[in-house]
């Protein structure tokens, strides 16, 4: 169900919005009655409205979608030891405060992406109250359940965005009467998220007739999700379990099948994403049904998109896929030794890449000079690179098109050709497999959680699924194994599990996330700025904070809105 292209007629009828005082202030132009909207095709539009914010493109943040987006690239990846700011030191500013730790909560990206979150929310309640409203004639009793799990299911996706982002967060549902949701933050949201899925979970099909729609697996997942971000990896289990056993998805052939538009529509590996569209008959608005969040996430000169070379894989990452003789990851030694790259060489002066062994996941994961990027030829180097000297060599790839794409799933005719229809999935299957390794770890058996890696890393081991030169050769020296010993020590397989996590899932937003909830932030991020910063000198001071940098600041102006008899109903986190 690719983005529906009536959002902007939806977002002019929407009930309510995300809190911005100054905006409900405002004298309506017009207003249009609940009722209008409560009949089938309202019902539904407000649905589509609702699966529509999914990008993090709110409403009344259309300058600002990269601060909001729904792949969080920012909060996820540049705030981690996966990815640097990019680009130079003066655009976008705001993120050089992020990565550094030392962003305040006027910082405008934090509102931008607390307005798409709780408009999202917004959406999801109208949903539910507009239902309410619809004569029972309008719908069979099976479609209005249906309609209530969808809009339950999205409800609880946007407050655990919230959730990961600042914790302390308040939980809006359609029974919010304070038209500015003045709701306190001092209450756990877990219980009434979970409550969200578990109801998705007993009414959503195990299969979707339109793509795209949420579906009874997908809320598993999420229920899943929610459970280890509790450290519950007991209750966790048995729901991985289930879409495991379920053999309804199973690791798509390639692993870059996942992020290649024209085959991840069809990859059983998808289990919930963000579907995109160009080249859709949007008229004025052609290109704003893409991946816009990702917008500035390509090389500055030439090359796929021409803007704006954001989001730079970092050095540390980069040679986390070094391996050893067996091609197993070196756990404890990856980042003893830096994985070649051009640093400081002209594009037109000679280079040769890294000779040692490497994962090939690198490659579909980091374009690197003279390294092929998808079918755009080699990697040129330098002249890709908008300031090679501050942030690094390397570009993001796997939300990038191909060239033999451009024009038909790249849109063209706007500021950037970086518009495209590759999705961005919330959840894949070899994800659950990783989560389900990781609670064997906890809770079951290590050598569980041994075969669910190893599956992953088969996928990986197969060469007809490597990067090649045109004359069919290995780009680079490919080695990957499986551990084929067997796994007695807990704390050795739980370094196993997180590190294949890392190399599996990089640049795809869940990185800090997954530092958070394993509660090795502080160690392992500082260790990442104490080595990276002789290499991003713009690194040197910054520091991560033990109990306070796990959360990113509440928006002042959200607190600002919030005051009821001279009172702030939202509380900041601890340390902002």
């Amino acid at each position: 169900m690719k983005k529906i292209l009536m959002m902007g007629a939806l977002a002019a009828v929407m009930i309510t919005t995300a809190c911005d005082k100054d905006f409900l202030d405002r004298t309506p132009q017009g207003v249009l009655d609940q009722s209008v909207l409560a009949s089938k095709r309202g019902v539904n539009g407000l649905l589509i409205a609702a699966y529509s914010e999914l990008d993090g493109w709110a409403g009344w943040n259309n300058g600002d979608v990269w601060a909001s987006a729904g792949t969080n690239w920012v909060y996820g990846d540049v705030t981690s030891d996966d990815a640097y700011k990019g680009s130079d030191a003066g655009d976008q500013s705001e993120i050089l405060l992020i990565e550094r730790y030392t962003s305040t909560s006027d910082n405008r990206y934090y509102r931008a992406k607390w307005g798409a979150v709780y408009d999202g929310v917004t959406r999801s309640n109208d949903v539910l109250t507009v239902l309410a409203l619809a004569p029972e004639t309008e719908f069979t009793a099976a479609e209005r359940v249906q309609i209530q799990a969808e809009a339950r299911f999205l409800r609880a996706h946007y407050h655990m965005e919230a959730k990961k982002m600042w914790n302390k967060v308040p939980y809006i549902d359609e029974n919010v009467s304070d038209p500015l949701k003045r709701v306190p933050n001092n209450v756990d949201i877990w219980p009434s998220i979970e409550a969200d899925l578990q109801f998705a979970i007993d009414n959503l099909p195990e299969t979707q007739a339109e793509r795209g729609r949420a579906s009874k697996f997908a809320a598993i997942a999420y229920l899943a999700k929610a459970k280890l971000f509790q450290g519950n990896y007991a209750a966790a289990k048995p729901l991985l379990d289930q879409i495991i056993n379920s053999g309804r998805f199973r690791l798509a052939p390639s692993f870059h099948d996942n992020f290649n538009a024209a085959t991840q529509y069809n990859a059983p590996e998808i289990i919930f994403a963000i579907q995109f569209s160009v080249n859709d008959g949007a008229g004025g608005a052609e290109g704003t049904n893409a991946n816009y969040g990702n917008v500035l996430n390509f090389p500055y000169n030439g090359g796929p998109g021409t803007c704006c070379g954001f989001h730079q894989p970092s050095q540390n990452l980069v040679n986390a896929y070094q391996t050893d003789a067996n091609g197993l990851p070196l756990l404890d030694t990856f980042n003893a030794t830096d994985v070649t790259s051009d640093q400081g060489i002209n594009s037109g002066d000679p280079f040769s890449p890294h000779t040692g062994p490497l994962d090939p996941r690198l490659d579909w994961t980091v374009g690197r000079r003279g390294i092929p990027y998808l079918d755009w030829g080699l990697h040129p180097g330098s002249s890709w690179i908008r300031d090679q000297s501050f942030s690094g060599p390397y570009a993001p790839k796997k939300h990038v098109y191909y060239r033999s794409q451009q024009g038909t799933l790249s849109h063209t005719g706007n500021w950037t050709s970086g518009q495209s229809a590759n999705d961005y999935a919330f959840v894949r299957y070899a994800q659950v497999l990783l989560w389900a390794a990781e609670c064997e770890v906890e809770v079951g058996t290590l050598e569980k959680a041994r075969e669910y890696v190893n599956l992953v890393r088969s996928r990986a081991a197969n060469p007809s699924t490597w990067v090649k030169l045109d004359n069919g050769a290995n780009a680079a020296n490919y080695v990957i194994g499986l551990y084929n010993t067997p796994w007695t020590d807990k704390e050795v397989a739980r370094k196993a599990v997180r590190f294949e996590t890392r190399l599996e899932m990089a640049m795809e937003g869940h990185r800090f996330f997954d530092l958070v909830r394993w509660g090795v932030a502080a160690d392992v991020l500082n260790a990442y700025i104490a080595g990276e910063r002789t290499k991003r000198t713009y690194l040197n001071g910054a520091v991560f904070q033990a109990g306070q940098d796990e959360y990113f600041p509440i928006p002042l102006a959200e607190i600002q809105n919030s005051f009821v008899d001279g009172k702030p109903t939202l509380e900041q986190n601890p340390g902002h």
